[in-house]
């Protein structure tokens, strides 16, 4: 199957034809609930990792009191199977209990897991085949793996850690990772997700523009050649037309331009030979939200009957970030094997 981003309201660069070579190529991945194996680029799958090869870990310090109830994974795999079943009931029969008793005596059973001091082994968030997807890397890479450590850092988000490596040279693979005993958040625990990329064109966040362009993109005279059915709702405010409907696609994606939203832009200079980073891979807490429905794949039914597990918002790998905010990885142009930046824009 593939996904297709709708056509955008217009050409945005007929407008504003300086935007013209300010775009770039970024693959929209429209990570869809799948059984991914070892050998598929995918989100929460199973890792191409070579059996000789130590699994990383994090030994840093975990705050105990940052979450009164912690699970294991299999604990989150429960709980989401039961929250599918209760959604599925009262779709059936709106007047069914929202839970069992039986639901109920799981999720007391559940709630009772200790704490775990210790070195915790990472979770694989994402696997990246360059078959599959674009996306910067060495020269003798050929596959990306993500993984993080399940629990908040100083930076308030798990902490990322990438590896790079060549699929050809992995013979014998790691059977059974280990797993963290325990998970600070339900949301840090990816749903199982295949990757379904497709290249979209995007411009920069109009906070990237300069001053003049800014303003041109500001100036409602600018936009009365276009069908004002097309832009209605941003009559009184084009700059949010371009900003929401016409620079950068939300979700998972790699390269294109960062998404800023909580931050103005800043610079992204690699920490170990200063060259200004790029975007990497974008981890998002959602596919797309109220002010980017436009961007909603034309295959994704409005209402599918039963939806999985989080569809209704576009959260179909069940991550959240800070609140639904997106995670950004930068790296180096230079030698992406450099340290990379995260960073919550």
């Amino acid at each position: 199957m593939s996904f297709t981003t709708p056509p955008r309201p217009f050409d945005v660069t007929a407008l504003f034809p300086q935007l013209a070579p300010l775009a770039r190529t970024a693959t929209r991945l429209h990570p869809r609930p799948g059984s991914p194996t070892m050998h598929d680029s995918s989100v929460g799958g199973p890792l191409l990792w070579p059996a000789d090869e130590p699994w990383p870990y994090c030994d840093e310090p975990h705050d105990s009191r940052a979450e009164p109830v912690v699970h294991t994974p299999d604990d989150v795999r429960i709980l989401r199977r039961d929250r599918a079943a209760a959604a599925e009931r009262r779709r059936l029969d709106p007047e069914a209990p929202q839970w069992t008793p039986e639901e109920r005596a799981t999720w007391e059973r559940l709630a009772n897991r200790p704490w775990f001091d210790g070195p915790i082994p990472l979770l694989p968030v994402a696997q990246l085949y360059a078959r599959d997807v674009p996306f910067p890397r060495p020269i003798e890479a050929d596959l990306l793996q993500v993984l993080w450590c399940p629990f908040d850092h100083e930076t308030a988000h798990p902490r990322t850690a990438l590896f790079w490596r060549s699929s050809a040279t992995v013979t014998h693979v790691l059977d059974a990772p280990p797993e963290p005993p325990v998970v600070q958040r339900d949301c840090y625990l990816p749903e199982p997700c295949l990757f379904l990329p497709e290249q979209v064109t995007e411009y920069p966040n109009p906070s990237e523009l300069d001053e003049e362009l800014q303003d041109q993109l500001e100036d409602e005279s600018l936009w009365e050649s276009i069908d004002p059915e097309l832009y209605t709702a941003y009559a009184d405010d084009p700059g949010e037309l371009y900003l929401n409907n016409l620079s950068t696609a939300p979700g998972w994606k790699t390269g294109g331009w960062t998404r800023w939203s909580l931050t103005d832009p800043k610079p992204r200079p690699c920490p170990a030979c200063g060259t200004e980073q790029i975007p990497l891979l974008t981890l998002a807490s959602s596919e797309w939200d109220g002010g980017s429905g436009t961007w909603i794949a034309e295959e994704d039914p409005a209402d599918t009957s039963p939806p999985p597990l989080g569809a209704r918002d576009g959260r179909y790998t069940l991550i959240d970030i800070v609140g639904g905010y997106n995670l950004q990885l930068h790296v180096c142009p230079a030698d992406p094997s450099h340290p990379h930046i995260e960073m919550i824009p």
